[in-house]
């Protein structure tokens, strides 16, 4: 027993820094998205709180998503530091501290885009239904209680982390913020949990939640939906190219763990770990600095009248939807729905998306 745990935390040692390529093609997209994500989602922050009185459920749900974003941002200097200068410098408690926000933040984002598809999918199939479950007292709490389920379920990527020595292929010593799984069934249960939990059960909520939303709007009769669609399209398609790469390693991973040490099988797949963790997630990241990339695009046809004040003037479409639902409920005897009222260009484009 002493000798399989030795042997395998031997395994756990090698880093996404064990591989020259891919940790300097991970630093390279890591310190990409920190120049684009960092200021694109502070000024997301900066359009809603100082340019935005009135904000909407979907104004909130942003707002949420671009401080998670942007927090996650930050964290990547310590990712870039790491994978340049492929030593740990920071110590055990950052080490701990830095993955376990990190994996909080990507549990965070995953989450609030699934409120989002949720929110969308309850104001445009069922407004009058379960409307009630769309008012911002109640997405308040609901935003509470996810942040506090997140800070939870990121437990396991605090305690199954630490700093230790490691010796490269030059035999020098380095410092290595790396896994101290002491089984292979911890290895199993974190990032299968991981995969479940951040990827799969949400991107098939997400999913399912704008294929309803996309048969509802067909169902309309205003024909203002196809650049809405593309939209909702491209952000459906964008979280899952980003982030499929990560989960896929990860069930590689966790596959590696059923077979037995020494074993070809399990030689090659802990290959295709090692090489690739880093790229794969440093590609993950991506997809929070495209967020700001999405609502310029989205919001581009303000850029000339408002400039600055474009994502704001965008995001203040949002708040039509409550109002355009309360007209639709007043106007229900003359077969106005509350799809067809809120659909202005301000929230067909950014609600109908994210």
């Amino acid at each position: 027993m002493n000798n399989q745990t030795l042997s395998y935390s031997n395994l756990e040692e090698e880093s996404v820094v064990s591989n020259d390529y891919s940790t300097t093609i991970g630093a390279l997209i890591l310190g990409l998205v920190f120049l684009l994500g960092v200021p694109g989602n502070l000024f997301i922050v900066w359009s809603i709180l100082a340019r935005i009185r009135r904000r909407s459920v979907t104004t909130l749900l942003i707002l949420n998503l671009a401080c998670a974003d942007g927090f996650l941002m930050t964290l990547t200097i310590f990712f870039v530091i790491y994978l340049a200068m492929q030593t740990w410098v920071f110590g055990e408690v950052m080490c701990k501290g830095v993955f376990y926000l990190c994996n909080a933040n990507m549990y965070a984002s995953i989450f609030l885009i699934t409120l989002m598809s949720v929110h969308r999918l309850v104001a445009v199939v069922f407004p009058r239904r379960v409307s009630f479950l769309t008012s911002k007292k109640i997405v308040k709490r609901i935003i509470i209680g996810m942040w506090v389920l997140v800070m939870v379920i990121s437990i396991p990527s605090l305690v199954f982390r630490d700093v230790r020595e490691d010796i490269d292929d030059t035999n020098e010593i380095r410092l290595v913020c790396a896994p101290n799984h002491t089984m292979p069934r911890y290895v199993r249960f974190q990032y299968a949990f991981e995969t479940v939990a951040g990827f799969i059960l949400p991107y098939t909520v997400i999913i399912v939640s704008y294929v309803l939303i996309l048969q509802r709007l067909r169902q309309t009769k205003f024909r203002r939906k196809v650049r809405s669609e593309k939209l909702i399209l491209a952000i459906v398609v964008m979280f899952g190219l980003f982030w499929l790469p990560y989960h896929v390693i990860n069930m590689i991973q966790v596959a590696a763990e059923w077979y037995n040490e020494g074993t070809p099988m399990k030689d090659k797949l802990d290959h295709i770990v090692a090489t690739s963790r880093a790229v794969t997630s440093a590609l993950a990241f991506i997809s929070s600095c495209a967020n700001p990339v999405l609502y310029t695009f989205a919001g581009k046809s303000y850029i000339k009248q408002n400039g600055f004040a474009f994502m704001a003037r965008l995001f203040e479409g949002t708040s039509l939807d409550q109002t355009g639902t309360k007209k639709s409920r007043a106007m229900g005897t003359m077969g106005t729905s509350s799809v067809d009222s809120t659909n202005s260009p301000a929230v067909t484009t950014l609600q109908n998306g994210k």
